[in-house]
């Protein structure tokens, strides 16, 4: 993978997360939206406050071929996996993890959500994982297919 200026994204995920108003050192407050979740008895873990914070907020706009699957637009705006609590705590309870949702695909096939170790998954009927922070960011963006975990 060709590193962008940053060193942390390929030149393409860079450019893209770049056209969605992230810049290095972007700062958000994420309390606008764990404040809201905590009410439907999210918790969020200090991976998921760390991520929000640089890339909560932002609307990606990819679409296509992917590397191995259809890129596809998303959004990380954690409050779109409102009511979602049960479904979310359930696979982390098969799974072994606390997950913490960070947004979902725009179609709304899937759920993106984080779990403590910085991991990023997609999350419905099935959860695939896309790889930790950065690696997830450029999986979403580039179209790398997640691997599915054992239902």
């Amino acid at each position: 993978m060709a590193e962008g200026i940053t060193g942390r994204f390929s030149w393409e995920t860079e450019r893209v997360l770049r056209d969605a108003e992230w810049y290095p050192g972007r700062s958000v407050a994420p309390r606008r939206w764990t404040s809201l979740l905590a009410a439907e008895g999210f918790r969020v873990h200090a991976a998921a406050e760390e991520f929000l914070s640089e890339f909560g907020g932002l609307a990606v706009d990819v679409s296509g071929s992917g590397l191995t699957c259809a890129r596809e637009p998303f959004s990380l705006y954690p409050t779109s996996c409102s009511g979602e609590e049960d479904r979310i705590a359930e696979w982390g309870v098969d799974l072994g993890k606390h997950f913490y949702p960070l947004g979902e695909s725009s179609r709304r096939e899937f759920f993106i959500v984080m779990d403590e170790d910085g991991g990023i998954f997609l999350m419905m009927d099935r959860v695939g994982a896309l790889g930790v922070r950065e690696r997830g960011l450029e999986s979403l963006v580039r179209g790398i297919a997640p691997e599915w975990l054992p239902e």
